[in-house]
């Protein structure tokens, strides 16, 4: 009996129809059918029962809105890709992951392939265990594809790596698989004691990795961010050791500052330091011009952090998450300072907005121009139809042109 004729009455059954029934209409005897149809339900089900005992994105029970996973892909965005980040497979990991809750299979394959090469440049071989999370979500990614063939290859690959690279502890997960769930659970704004406790469990077991320590006394920090008058002497000690173990982790510096102010501390000389070596550095979420200007702001000058962010946007006049930080100075300073304010200063304040606002119309317009069909593709569009319709937007007429001319043939 032919193996496609078997597939496509099973099929048949599968949708509801009755086994006797298509086993007549393909002029096949029921009882092949039945055994074949049996044991491929079967199959299925042990499939999906190995899937969910994977350790990735798709079984860590992520219940995410979707207005938070819009907002994590921005903040992704944010952190930039350049060389040397130590975790860049882990981004990718997680914006395939977003890619794929937000409806995008084809963007979800995109970026879990842009993280195994990641890992492979990062780690300089093809193979380890930080790939097991990786491999994971693209065996469970491929099943909801419908390649089955191809989630049992990533299922193999898994089985393979777990079986080579077994945790240290046997009644603990791998520390690479907590480190990466501590990275993705941070992202997502997660229980931060949590985070902290499965970047300690990855350290105590492989406690060489400088980046996990720094990362395991930031989440330290955010989980007691409410105390004004800085964190308890432990974790402030832990803090100060992981600065001096990753001197050239600028942003775990720049939180360092803030913590040494809130202590009353004079660090004006260090700070303007660090600014230099920030505005050197690649942009991102990461480099530290964050956290910095929160220390200008509230224990160097009002008008100091608007300077740095300025200085930062001179040199990068394009970059949009620059403008932001750029803008929410000056919010600061009109809003919650008691300093007189200027009418260039008020107009430089709306004027970035405005400009926030005119680079997402841009992003959405290059999306929508891409003449191919996807989720974001779709998304891009109504974005856009929303703004023209509302008719308040500047760029409306440019819009209702842009629009016009994406449905002629």
């Amino acid at each position: 009996m032919p193996l496609p004729l078997l597939q496509r009455a099973s099929n048949e059954v599968q949708e509801g129809k009755s086994l006797r029934a298509v086993a007549k209409s393909h002029d096949i005897c029921h009882v092949t059918l039945y055994r074949f149809h049996k044991k491929r339900l079967s199959a299925a089900q042990t499939l999906v029962s190995r899937l969910e005992a994977l350790q990735c994105h798709f079984t860590w029970d992520l219940d995410l809105s979707r207005s938070l996973l819009l907002r994590c892909r921005d903040k992704l965005l944010d952190i930039g890709t350049e060389n040397g980040n130590k975790w860049l497979g882990h981004i990718y990991n997680l914006r395939g992951f977003i890619q794929y809750k937000l409806g995008s299979n084809e963007d979800a394959q995109s970026f879990f392939n842009k993280a195994t090469e990641a890992f492979s440049q990062i780690k300089n071989t093809d193979e380890g265990p930080w790939l097991v999370v990786n491999y994971g979500n693209l065996a469970w990614l491929h099943h909801h594809l419908g390649d089955q063939a191809e989630s049992e290859a990533y299922l193999s690959k898994v089985n393979a790596l777990n079986k080579k690279y077994p945790s240290p502890s046997q009644e603990e997960l791998h520390p690479e698989i907590y480190a990466e769930k501590a990275y993705t659970l941070m992202t997502f704004n997660g229980d931060m004691n949590l985070v902290a406790d499965y970047f300690q469990r990855a350290i105590e077991m492989q406690p060489d990795r400088v980046e996990w320590n720094s990362w395991h006394v930031l989440a330290l920090t955010y989980a007691n961010k409410r105390s004004s008058t800085g964190l308890e002497d432990d974790i402030f000690k832990k803090m100060r050791i992981a600065q001096e173990q990753d001197p050239e982790n600028l942003y775990l510096a720049a939180h360092y500052l803030w913590q040494r102010a809130k202590r009353g501390e004079s660090i004006e000389d260090e700070a303007r330091e660090l600014a230099t070596k920030v505005l050197r550095s690649p942009v991102g979420s990461y480099s530290g011009l964050k956290p910095l200007l929160w220390v200008y702001r509230k224990y160097i000058s009002d008008d100091e952090d608007i300077d740095l962010a300025e200085e930062a946007l001179k040199n990068h006049p394009d970059e949009r998450y620059l403008k932001r930080r750029a803008a929410l100075c000056y919010e600061k300073r009109l809003f919650f300072s008691d300093s007189p304010t200027t009418t260039s200063m008020l107009d430089r304040a709306v004027s970035l907005h405005q400009e926030d606002g005119r680079m997402s119309i841009r992003y959405h317009m290059k999306a929508a121009n891409i003449q191919h069909q996807s989720f974001v593709r779709e998304s891009s569009i109504k974005v856009l139809e929303k703004i023209r319709d509302r008719g308040r937007d500047r760029m409306c007429g440019e819009i209702r042109k842009f629009l016009a001319d994406l449905q002629e043939p």
